[in-house]
């Protein structure tokens, strides 16, 4: 089959049209925050989410996304965009968007309007039927629909292929809302679901979707935009003045963050918004923070207002390289769990370093005693400590009886060694986890939002015998909150202390000293 020029021409020119990007910029316009209407050329937090869901869809054949950001970020303007370029571009396509509220939805299908009135004339098939929330395109059978969280069977009977839910965590009804518009989207492929908003505190719908994909529980990857990618959120500085004077707070932001774009204008900025929040500055940091996150774990705002561990810790510690020193023992600390929707955590540390924490699903007793075996033959650990409430004391017991007498079942639920001070010894274990945190020495952890989330989750809260208490995992799970399943492992690793002496690994013998202490 030969092919002449013109169609070519045609192929070329149809490709081109179905690339979006191509597509957006050149026939796609926006009104702009100053009111001007202008072509969509995608900015940075754009073309991130852009990039992230292009990967998923090459890899699944679908996408499954929810997406954190702050706000007036463009995420909505760009997943409108993407969902009517597909949807005038194929044939079949079933469009839907839920919104939270009435405005939102008009504002939003004003802006698909605007693309679709700006389209030069014969690009496209024209609309059948142009409504105040419906644009039907008969001739290719494709057609795109807005509709308002709020009666639980909105958007129910729909048979879609794409599904857009704005601002997911101010929907009223918002899981019994999810449920039947999820089973309105096909599993083939093609089909894509995007869940995305701001953040609205924890234990809602948004939030449990939010941790279940970053936690790689669900087949929806999680997608975190922060606010200073905007290059509009920056304020400069008075005239005369040559530069501004950060605070401590500032200084640790901008040097956590300035690799990846914050600047000093950022910083001005920020610093204006949390005055406009609030005349208190640590509840301005914590609505700034809602409405603007730097990372994820910012931005679910916990109604706890003093939390164990304080996040700027963690992210000092999260940012800091250091040197794993080779002479150092080795501490392994193990949260087991078995079940498809728990996870169990290993982590291993070397004093002022944690490392190579990883996350495993679906693993029985014996295939988790196996792999800690192999872990211990490879890396003669000084000590393996494993929380033996539950399935870990099968586990221990498993490698206790192969000689491994580095092995100590650790129950978090006894006597603390020092009972004047400590209600159990987790509470002792996680209070020698923030002391290293927070030390003088910088210390490092695994760049992990799972981590951090689990570490910085908890409340406390004190006996009238003085006697400090860790929140429990049932109180947790009241809240919302998932099983801080990796900062219990971590915790683990301070059983003996901060540091440990020279390694003493030796799977022939087990002093009951060490035995005793722990189980």
């Amino acid at each position: 089959m030969s092919f002449d020029g013109k169609t070519l021409l045609l192929q070329d020119s149809l490709l081109r049209l179905r690339d979006f990007k191509y597509f957006a910029e050149n026939f796609f316009k926006i009104r702009t925050k100053s009111g001007a209407v202008t072509p969509f050329i995608l900015n940075r937090a754009q073309l991130y989410i852009h990039e992230r869901l292009e990967s998923q869809l090459a890899e699944t054949g679908k996408i499954r996304a929810i997406i954190l950001k702050g706000r007036q970020q463009g995420c909505s303007t760009y997943v409108q965009a993407r969902y009517f370029h597909k949807t005038i571009t194929n044939r079949g396509i079933k469009t839907f968007i839920l919104t939270h509220e009435g405005a939102a939805t008009k504002n939003l299908f004003e802006m698909t309007k605007r693309y679709y009135e700006y389209l030069p004339k014969g690009l496209i098939p024209r609309a059948n039927r142009d409504s105040q929330k419906e644009l039907k395109f008969e001739s290719i059978d494709s057609g795109y629909a807005i509709g308002t969280a709020g009666a639980k069977g909105t958007g129910r009977s729909q048979t879609v292929q794409l599904l857009h839910g704005s601002e997911v965590s101010f929907w009223p009804n918002a899981a019994e809302h999810a449920q039947g518009l999820m089973q309105a989207v096909g599993d083939q492929d093609n089909t894509e679901i995007i869940l995305e908003s701001t953040a609205n505190g924890i234990g809602n719908y948004f939030h449990s979707v939010w941790v279940a994909a970053e936690q790689g529980k669900s087949d929806f990857q999680a997608i975190f935009v922060p606010w200073y990618w905007q290059p509009e959120y920056k304020a400069f500085y008075s005239q005369g003045h040559d530069e501004i004077y950060l605070s401590e707070e500032e200084q640790q932001l901008l040097d956590l963050y300035a690799q990846n774009g914050m600047t000093h204008e950022h910083i001005y900025w920020r610093r204006f918004k949390i005055g406009q929040f609030s005349n208190d500055h640590d509840v301005g940091v914590k609505l700034f923070n809602q409405e603007y996150p730097s990372c994820a774990n910012e931005a679910f705002l916990n109604p706890i207002d003093d939390t164990f561990i304080q996040s700027n810790f963690v992210l000092s510690a999260r940012k800091n390289k250091i040197e794993i020193q080779k002479t150092t023992p080795l501490i392994i600390g193990v949260d087991p769990a078995i079940g498809d929707n728990d996870r169990c955590a290993i982590i291993k540390r070397k004093g002022r370093v944690a490392y190579d924490l990883e996350i495993l699903r679906n693993y029985n007793t014996m295939e988790l005693a196996g792999k800690l075996k192999t872990m211990i033959d490879n890396l003669k650990p000084s000590k393996v400590f494993i929380d033996c409430i539950g399935i870990g004391a099968g586990v221990t017991d498993r490698l206790l009886e192969m000689g491994y007498s580095c092995v100590v079942g650790v129950n978090v639920a006894r006597t603390a060694n020092d009972k004047e001070r400590f209600g159990n010894l987790r509470a002792e274990l996680w209070s020698e986890m923030r002391d290293w945190l927070m030390g003088e020495l910088s210390v490092s952890i695994p760049d992990s939002d799972e981590l951090h989330t689990d570490l910085c989750g908890l409340g406390y809260k004190h006996r009238s015998n003085g006697q400090m208490l860790i929140e429990s995992k049932d109180d947790l799970k009241k809240r919302g909150m998932p099983s801080p399943d990796t900062s219990d492992a971590l915790s683990l690793t301070f059983a003996l202390g901060q540091h440990v002496g020279e390694t003493n690994f030796s799977p022939n013998f087990m002093p009951d000293a060490h035995r005793s202490l722990y189980t």
